[in-house]
Order: C-alpha cells, then structure tokens, then sequence
C-alpha cells in the first residue's frame, strides 16, 4: 500500500499519536507524517503510507498556512493558553494598533525556539527540560513570514478559560483576541511569533488555538476526520479507498509531467544516466510507460538528474 492521507487533526492528539492509530489499522510498518502539530492544534496532517514516505522530507520543507488566536495581555511559560500564566496584563489594543506592529514580522526573521518544544539540545528534549524548570540557551533559526492577516477580534475574560486562575475574588479581566492568518516557511512556531507580537505590543500574548490550513500542496479541504480514516476498510486483499488514499505524485503536482519510454524507464531504475531530448531544463515528474509514477528529476542540459525515486525495485 502506497500514499498519502490527509488527515484533519483533532485536538488532544499528538502527531504520533495519529500515525500509530493509522500504522495499527492500515496494518503497514512504513508510515509517517508530514510535519508535527501540537496536541493542542487541529488541522492538516499528512500522512505517508508505504513507498511514499520517501516524500515526507518534501512536506516537511513545504510552507504551511495557519489560523491562530492570538490573545493578547497574557504571558505563559509554553507561549500558548495551555501553560502555566506568568503575567496578566488588561489592555485594549485595537486591530489598527496590532496591525501597525506586524509589518516588522514579515519577511526573513530570526525565531527562538520556545522552551517547550520537541528540539534536542545535547541530546535532551527541551520540553523534557522545561518541564524540570531548566532553561537553556537555545540557538535562533532562520524563518520567513510571508503574511499575516488579521480576520477578526473579540473580547474574552479569564472565567472563560478553565485553565486561568483569578488571583483575587474570582474576579475576571478583559482581553483581547485576534484570529490571525499566517503562510509561513517550515520550522516556524506560531504560539512563539503570538508571544513575540504581545512582546512588541508591551502587554504580552498567547497563542489561544491554532489550526493548519495548509502543508504544502495539502489544503483543509482535502483532509479527513481521523474516525473517517480509521473506519475505512484497508484489508489488504481489497483496494484501498481512494477517496482517502492519494497518489504520492499529488504532492507535486506543481511540476508539469513527463512521460518515458520502456529504455529509458530501465535506465533510471538501474541509475544509468538518461538523456531526454527537446525538453527545457526543470523539474519535472517522471512516468513509466505503465504510468507508474518513478520520480522527481531535473533536468539539466538534456541529463536527468533524480532528486527522489519512488518506482518498484521490479524491472
């Protein structure tokens, strides 16, 4: 079995959790993910079954597209509404305020990561030391924001949260809120810009939800509730769903295709250099007489050159 599932996330699973429930009802070892979501988000989550976890390194450097709440006047440990609070803070931002701050987080930026992370540092899972109280020097990373979009905005107050403790009588106070839309490059983590905008803004910030509308080529509306995945049936003796089950080659779709014939299939499969003629240098995705899908190659100067296989090891 070979492919790609869309999966929509739901909240309070992890990323692999997702992928042992899958590996466990599609009864097949080689099965991966796309790119990590935090328990607490929803969402795209591609999912890579079979030969087509070749693919997963393609994905995971893919940009992704968000929706994030964004509340402001509140600082935590985790930079999201799920950690322990550090400072609260009442404010009024407007969305003309909030939006004059955002210019200088667009384009190539440089991000720490947050504490609470699945990074190594020395081999030792920063999240495994935060939640021993240690916090190290972590090194920044290289990101580019390429827009964000204010949707809407709100007022909240802490007894809506069950996680928020009112310090005094119960009491609660207001905050504002934003939904956000951000298309950002791989390795940027949300709830650490929302941290970094309150910063900016001088009252603080959290990331109170997030939802990934997009990974790559994968939109929301390609993906499938996780109960629909489960309940399909993947007897291996039946064809696989296709409503459920993508081709790998639908992750590259960007590129146009190019179609070989039986010598030249044979020659790929044996890794012997490959001339295709009349064609302009690109990337391309390359066919099997067959159809089958073999690879993505480049070409340079009439050679083929394979970024990734993916055909059968049968001549």
């Amino acid at each position: 079995m070979n492919g790609i599932i869309v999966i929509d996330k739901p909240a309070g699973w992890t990323s692999h959790d997702v992928v042992a429930k899958l590996r466990g009802a599609l009864k097949e070892k080689r099965i991966g993910h796309g790119g990590t979501l935090d328990p607490m988000a929803t969402g795209v989550l591609p999912i890579f079954v079979g030969r087509a976890t070749r693919a997963v390194e393609f994905c995971i450097g893919s940009d992704k597209e968000y929706i994030a709440g964004l509340q402001l006047g509140i600082t935590t440990d985790t930079q999201d509404i799920t950690g322990n609070i550090l400072k609260t803070v009442e404010t009024s931002v407007t969305a003309e305020e909030l939006a004059e701050k955002l210019p200088q987080f667009l384009g190539p930026q440089k991000q720490t990561p947050p504490m609470h992370s699945a990074i190594k540092i020395d081999g030792k899972k920063l999240y495994d030391l935060a939640r021993r109280g240690i916090e190290v020097p972590r090194p920044e990373r290289d990101i580019h924001i390429f827009e964000i979009e204010i949707l809407d905005e709100r007022l909240e107050t802490q007894g809506r949260f069950s996680c928020f403790k009112p310090e005094t009588g119960g009491l609660s106070q207001r905050f504002v809120c934003f939904t956000l839309r951000v298309t950002c490059s791989k390795g940027t983590y949300i709830r650490t810009l929302c941290h970094d905008i309150g910063a900016a803004l001088g009252c603080g910030g959290v990331m109170s939800s997030l939802r990934r509308t997009r990974a790559g080529a994968f939109s929301i509306e390609m993906a499938h509730p996780l109960d629909e995945a489960l309940a399909a049936s993947w007897d291996a003796r039946t064809v696989p769903p296709s409503h459920l089950l993508m081709p790998v080659d639908s992750l590259f779709r960007e590129y146009p295709p190019i179609k070989l014939g039986e010598p030249e299939t044979r020659k790929c499969k044996n890794g012997a250099p490959t001339t295709i003629e009349n064609t302009e240098d690109g990337t391309y995705r390359f066919y099997g007489p067959d159809n089958e899908f073999l690879l993505l190659g480049k070409i340079e100067s009439g050679i083929l050159k394979i970024i990734k296989g993916f055909y059968s090891k049968d001549l």
